[in-house]
């Protein structure tokens, strides 16, 4: 059964047609949104909530090595768990670091679901 959502798109986004924000209708999408979110926002970047976020970003700056990629995976762990774990359980993390792009996966379970989900995502750093 599907959840009814409505939600503001993410990224930011106008719908020309209608002349207002875009929204989001795909509970699926919806939920990767938030996932992305969560990873790229920085702690510190939210005024109201100043934990917020996994600050995956940031790690453009760090060398590209085993202890990145171990560092990566621990900060979404704990991002995705304590921002998302009402709405996803994060079955796994893994991220590789390979030459100058880090290879993040995510497998999740969308709760409302029971559904399993994965997400690959590709930082060059």
């Amino acid at each position: 059964m599907s959840q009814p959502v409505t939600s503001i798109r993410f990224p930011f986004a106008i719908n020309d047609q209608l002349g207002r924000l875009a929204q989001e209708n795909d509970y699926e999408e919806y939920i990767k949104q938030l996932i992305r979110q969560t990873l790229f926002t920085a702690q510190g970047e939210r005024i109201n909530r100043p934990d917020f976020g996994a600050g995956v970003k940031r790690l453009v700056f760090a060398p590209n090595s085993p202890a990145t990629a171990s560092l990566a995976r621990t900060l979404i762990f704990q991002a995705l768990t304590t921002w998302l774990g009402a709405l996803i359980r994060t079955d796994d993390v893994q991220a590789e670091a390979a030459g100058e792009r880090l290879n993040i996966t995510i497998v999740y379970t969308i709760l409302a679901r029971q559904e399993r989900r994965f997400l690959n995502l590709e930082v060059t750093v």
